[in-house]
Protein backbone atom coordinates (compact mmCIF):
# COMPACT_ATOMS: atom_id res chain seq x y z
CA UNK A 1 0.00 0.00 0.00
CA UNK A 2 1.31 3.42 -1.00
CA UNK A 3 -0.60 6.41 0.26
CA UNK A 4 -0.79 9.11 -2.43
CA UNK A 5 -0.21 12.39 -0.59
CA UNK A 6 -0.66 15.79 -2.19
CA UNK A 7 1.55 18.60 -0.93
CA UNK A 8 0.70 22.23 -1.77
CA UNK A 9 2.92 23.87 -4.37
CA UNK A 10 3.38 27.61 -4.15
CA UNK A 11 3.06 29.90 -1.14
CA UNK A 12 2.51 27.08 1.37
CA UNK A 13 5.23 24.80 -0.02
CA UNK A 14 8.13 25.83 2.22
CA UNK A 15 6.00 26.03 5.37
CA UNK A 16 4.60 22.57 4.64
CA UNK A 17 8.03 21.02 4.08
CA UNK A 18 9.24 22.61 7.32
CA UNK A 19 6.24 21.23 9.19
CA UNK A 20 6.83 17.71 7.88
CA UNK A 21 10.48 17.99 8.87
CA UNK A 22 9.47 18.90 12.40
CA UNK A 23 7.08 15.95 12.37
CA UNK A 24 9.98 13.60 11.51
CA UNK A 25 9.64 13.26 7.73
CA UNK A 26 12.50 14.16 5.40
CA UNK A 27 11.09 15.50 2.13
CA UNK A 28 13.28 16.54 -0.77
CA UNK A 29 12.33 17.76 -4.21
CA UNK A 30 14.52 18.29 -7.25
CA UNK A 31 14.27 21.54 -9.17
CA UNK A 32 11.31 21.50 -11.59
CA UNK A 33 10.11 18.16 -10.20
CA UNK A 34 6.54 17.64 -9.01
CA UNK A 35 7.30 14.38 -7.21
CA UNK A 36 9.20 14.95 -3.94
CA UNK A 37 10.96 12.05 -2.27
CA UNK A 38 10.04 11.18 1.31
CA UNK A 39 11.77 8.83 3.72
CA UNK A 40 8.65 6.71 4.24
CA UNK A 41 8.17 3.82 1.81
CA UNK A 42 4.40 3.83 2.41
CA UNK A 43 3.94 7.39 1.14
CA UNK A 44 4.18 8.76 -2.38
CA UNK A 45 4.18 12.55 -2.72
CA UNK A 46 3.06 14.89 -5.46
CA UNK A 47 3.17 18.67 -5.56
CA UNK A 48 -0.19 20.18 -6.54
CA UNK A 49 -1.41 23.75 -6.42
CA UNK A 50 -3.58 24.30 -3.35
CA UNK A 51 -6.35 25.65 -5.60
CA UNK A 52 -6.61 22.26 -7.37
CA UNK A 53 -5.90 19.89 -4.49
CA UNK A 54 -9.50 19.27 -3.39
CA UNK A 55 -10.56 18.29 -6.89
CA UNK A 56 -7.79 15.69 -7.26
CA UNK A 57 -8.52 14.28 -3.81
CA UNK A 58 -12.24 14.13 -4.56
CA UNK A 59 -11.57 12.29 -7.84
CA UNK A 60 -9.22 9.77 -6.17
CA UNK A 61 -6.08 10.78 -8.03
CA UNK A 62 -4.75 11.48 -4.52
CA UNK A 63 -5.68 9.68 -1.32
CA UNK A 64 -5.19 12.80 0.77
CA UNK A 65 -3.64 16.23 0.61
CA UNK A 66 -3.07 19.52 2.34
CA UNK A 67 -4.94 22.56 1.14
CA UNK A 68 -6.81 25.53 2.49
CA UNK A 69 -10.38 25.33 3.70
CA UNK A 70 -10.97 28.19 1.26
CA UNK A 71 -10.20 26.03 -1.77
CA UNK A 72 -12.33 23.14 -0.52
CA UNK A 73 -15.25 25.56 -0.24
CA UNK A 74 -14.43 27.24 -3.56
CA UNK A 75 -14.50 23.91 -5.40
CA UNK A 76 -17.45 22.60 -3.34
CA UNK A 77 -15.45 19.37 -3.15
CA UNK A 78 -16.93 16.23 -1.63
CA UNK A 79 -13.99 15.20 0.53
CA UNK A 80 -13.36 14.16 4.11
CA UNK A 81 -11.96 17.03 6.18
CA UNK A 82 -9.71 15.04 8.50
CA UNK A 83 -8.26 17.88 10.57
CA UNK A 84 -7.31 21.52 10.60
CA UNK A 85 -3.61 22.35 10.66
CA UNK A 86 -3.30 25.98 11.64
CA UNK A 87 -0.22 27.18 9.80
CA UNK A 88 0.32 29.53 6.91
CA UNK A 89 3.05 31.06 4.75
CA UNK A 90 4.26 33.63 7.28
CA UNK A 91 2.82 32.45 10.57
CA UNK A 92 1.14 29.57 12.34
CA UNK A 93 -2.28 31.18 12.17
CA UNK A 94 -5.38 31.45 10.05
CA UNK A 95 -5.80 33.64 6.99
CA UNK A 96 -8.74 35.76 5.92
CA UNK A 97 -10.28 36.52 2.56
CA UNK A 98 -11.42 40.10 2.86
CA UNK A 99 -13.35 42.61 0.82
CA UNK A 100 -11.01 45.55 0.32
CA UNK A 101 -11.25 48.90 -1.44
CA UNK A 102 -9.00 51.94 -1.94
CA UNK A 103 -8.74 54.21 1.09
CA UNK A 104 -10.56 56.96 -0.80
CA UNK A 105 -13.38 54.73 -2.04
CA UNK A 106 -16.99 55.62 -1.22
CA UNK A 107 -17.71 51.91 -0.59
CA UNK A 108 -18.32 51.46 3.13
CA UNK A 109 -20.27 48.17 3.21
CA UNK A 110 -21.01 45.21 0.91
CA UNK A 111 -24.34 46.82 0.00
CA UNK A 112 -22.42 49.58 -1.78
CA UNK A 113 -21.16 47.00 -4.30
CA UNK A 114 -24.49 46.90 -6.12
CA UNK A 115 -23.69 47.11 -9.84
CA UNK A 116 -19.97 47.30 -9.18
CA UNK A 117 -17.03 45.06 -10.26
CA UNK A 118 -15.20 42.84 -7.78
CA UNK A 119 -11.92 41.14 -8.74
CA UNK A 120 -10.78 37.99 -6.96
CA UNK A 121 -9.24 34.56 -7.35
CA UNK A 122 -11.95 33.16 -5.07
CA UNK A 123 -14.74 33.65 -7.58
CA UNK A 124 -17.25 30.99 -6.48
CA UNK A 125 -17.13 31.87 -2.80
CA UNK A 126 -17.40 35.59 -3.54
CA UNK A 127 -20.38 35.14 -5.85
CA UNK A 128 -22.20 32.98 -3.31
CA UNK A 129 -21.35 35.42 -0.50
CA UNK A 130 -22.74 38.37 -2.44
CA UNK A 131 -25.82 36.42 -3.55
CA UNK A 132 -26.49 35.51 0.06
CA UNK A 133 -26.63 39.23 0.84
CA UNK A 134 -28.86 39.95 -2.17
CA UNK A 135 -26.18 42.06 -3.86
CA UNK A 136 -25.90 42.07 -7.66
CA UNK A 137 -22.25 42.73 -8.51
CA UNK A 138 -20.01 41.46 -11.28
CA UNK A 139 -17.30 39.12 -9.98
CA UNK A 140 -14.28 38.75 -12.25
CA UNK A 141 -11.47 36.22 -11.92
CA UNK A 142 -8.05 37.68 -11.17
CA UNK A 143 -4.90 35.78 -12.12
CA UNK A 144 -2.83 37.61 -9.53
CA UNK A 145 -1.63 41.06 -8.45
CA UNK A 146 -5.25 41.67 -7.56
CA UNK A 147 -4.45 44.81 -5.56
CA UNK A 148 -3.16 46.49 -8.73
CA UNK A 149 -6.58 46.26 -10.39
CA UNK A 150 -7.93 48.99 -8.12
CA UNK A 151 -9.40 51.41 -8.98
CA UNK A 152 -9.05 51.34 -12.78
CA UNK A 153 -10.13 47.73 -13.46
CA UNK A 154 -12.32 46.97 -10.45
CA UNK A 155 -14.20 48.76 -7.70
CA UNK A 156 -13.27 46.28 -4.98
CA UNK A 157 -11.29 43.10 -4.48
CA UNK A 158 -11.62 40.00 -2.37
CA UNK A 159 -8.09 39.06 -1.39
CA UNK A 160 -6.38 36.77 1.10
CA UNK A 161 -4.39 38.26 3.95
CA UNK A 162 -2.46 37.03 6.98
CA UNK A 163 -1.37 40.30 8.53
CA UNK A 164 -2.97 42.96 6.32
CA UNK A 165 0.46 44.49 5.59
CA UNK A 166 0.21 44.06 1.81
CA UNK A 167 -3.20 45.73 1.74
CA UNK A 168 -1.96 48.65 3.82
CA UNK A 169 1.11 48.98 1.60
CA UNK A 170 -1.23 49.40 -1.37
CA UNK A 171 -3.39 51.97 0.44
CA UNK A 172 -6.34 49.63 0.73
CA UNK A 173 -8.75 49.22 3.62
CA UNK A 174 -10.75 46.20 4.66
CA UNK A 175 -14.53 46.50 4.46
CA UNK A 176 -15.53 43.05 5.67
CA UNK A 177 -14.24 39.50 6.07
CA UNK A 178 -15.66 37.09 3.49
CA UNK A 179 -14.11 33.84 4.69
CA UNK A 180 -11.64 32.67 7.33
CA UNK A 181 -9.41 29.78 6.35
CA UNK A 182 -6.67 27.49 7.60
CA UNK A 183 -4.86 24.58 6.07
CA UNK A 184 -6.68 21.25 6.26
CA UNK A 185 -5.66 17.70 5.64
CA UNK A 186 -8.41 16.31 3.44
CA UNK A 187 -8.96 12.74 2.29
CA UNK A 188 -10.71 10.97 -0.54
CA UNK A 189 -13.80 9.38 0.99
CA UNK A 190 -13.05 5.90 -0.37
CA UNK A 191 -9.49 6.14 0.92
CA UNK A 192 -10.75 7.30 4.31
CA UNK A 193 -13.02 4.25 4.45
CA UNK A 194 -10.05 1.95 3.81
CA UNK A 195 -8.76 0.84 7.27
CA UNK A 196 -5.11 0.60 6.19
CA UNK A 197 -5.05 4.01 4.49
CA UNK A 198 -7.04 5.60 7.29
CA UNK A 199 -4.55 4.34 9.88
CA UNK A 200 -1.67 5.82 7.88
CA UNK A 201 -3.47 9.14 7.51
CA UNK A 202 -4.21 9.19 11.24
CA UNK A 203 -0.51 8.56 11.99
CA UNK A 204 0.52 11.48 9.76
CA UNK A 205 -2.06 13.75 11.38
CA UNK A 206 -0.87 12.86 14.88
CA UNK A 207 2.72 13.76 14.03
CA UNK A 208 1.82 16.98 12.21
CA UNK A 209 -0.41 18.17 15.05
CA UNK A 210 2.31 17.29 17.55
CA UNK A 211 4.83 19.36 15.55
CA UNK A 212 2.47 22.35 15.50
CA UNK A 213 1.77 22.02 19.23
CA UNK A 214 5.52 22.13 19.92
CA UNK A 215 6.19 25.23 17.83
CA UNK A 216 6.00 27.78 20.64
CA UNK A 217 6.88 25.46 23.53
CA UNK A 218 10.13 24.52 25.28
CA UNK A 219 11.01 21.94 27.88
CA UNK A 220 12.56 22.86 31.20
CA UNK A 221 14.54 20.64 33.59
CA UNK A 222 15.68 21.83 36.99
CA UNK A 223 16.80 20.51 40.36
CA UNK A 224 15.48 21.78 43.67
CA UNK A 225 15.69 20.94 47.35
CA UNK A 226 12.46 19.56 48.80
CA UNK A 227 12.09 22.56 51.10
CA UNK A 228 12.04 24.92 48.07
CA UNK A 229 9.68 22.86 45.90
CA UNK A 230 6.52 24.85 46.63
CA UNK A 231 8.28 28.13 45.87
CA UNK A 232 9.52 26.76 42.52
CA UNK A 233 6.11 25.35 41.57
CA UNK A 234 4.51 28.69 42.30
CA UNK A 235 6.68 30.22 39.54
CA UNK A 236 5.98 27.57 36.89
CA UNK A 237 3.03 27.79 34.47
CA UNK A 238 2.78 24.19 33.25
CA UNK A 239 1.20 22.63 30.19
CA UNK A 240 0.03 20.01 32.65
CA UNK A 241 1.22 19.26 36.18
CA UNK A 242 5.02 19.14 36.12
CA UNK A 243 6.79 15.82 36.50
CA UNK A 244 8.64 15.52 39.79
CA UNK A 245 11.13 12.74 40.56
CA UNK A 246 13.61 12.02 43.34
CA UNK A 247 17.35 12.41 42.79
CA UNK A 248 19.99 10.16 44.33
CA UNK A 249 21.00 13.02 46.58
CA UNK A 250 18.75 13.04 49.64
CA UNK A 251 16.07 15.76 49.80
CA UNK A 252 16.68 16.82 46.19
CA UNK A 253 14.11 16.60 43.41
CA UNK A 254 14.11 16.94 39.63
CA UNK A 255 11.29 18.94 38.06
CA UNK A 256 10.38 18.66 34.39
CA UNK A 257 7.78 20.81 32.66
CA UNK A 258 6.74 22.29 29.32
CA UNK A 259 5.94 25.95 28.93
CA UNK A 260 5.50 28.71 26.37
CA UNK A 261 8.82 29.87 24.95
CA UNK A 262 7.85 33.53 25.24
CA UNK A 263 7.75 33.37 29.06
CA UNK A 264 11.05 31.55 29.64
CA UNK A 265 13.27 34.61 29.92
CA UNK A 266 11.04 36.01 32.66
CA UNK A 267 10.67 32.71 34.52
CA UNK A 268 14.25 31.43 34.69
CA UNK A 269 15.52 34.25 36.95
CA UNK A 270 12.51 33.78 39.24
CA UNK A 271 13.19 30.03 39.41
CA UNK A 272 16.77 30.77 40.44
CA UNK A 273 15.49 33.12 43.12
CA UNK A 274 13.14 30.37 44.37
CA UNK A 275 16.02 27.95 44.86
CA UNK A 276 16.16 26.05 41.55
CA UNK A 277 19.56 24.80 40.34
CA UNK A 278 20.83 23.09 37.19
CA UNK A 279 18.15 24.73 35.05
CA UNK A 280 18.19 23.40 31.49
CA UNK A 281 16.00 24.75 28.68
CA UNK A 282 15.70 22.68 25.49
CA UNK A 283 13.66 22.88 22.27
CA UNK A 284 10.81 20.50 21.46
CA UNK A 285 10.04 18.90 18.11
CA UNK A 286 6.68 17.34 19.03
CA UNK A 287 4.11 17.60 21.80
CA UNK A 288 1.41 14.90 21.73
CA UNK A 289 -1.56 16.07 23.77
Amino acid sequence: MTLKLGLPKGSLEKATFDLFRRAGFAINVAERSYFPSIDDPDIGCMLVRAQEMARYVEDGALDCGLTGHDWVVENQAEVESVCELVYAKQSFGKVRWVLAVPEASAIESPADLEGKIVATELVGVTRRWLAGKGIAAKVEFSWGATEAKLPELADAIVEVTETGSSLRANNLRIVETVLESATQLIANRASWADPVKRRKIDDIVLLLQAAIAAMDKVGLWLNVESRNLDAVLAVLPALRDPTISHLSKQNWLAVHTILDERVVRAIIPRLKDAGAQGIVEYPLSKVVL
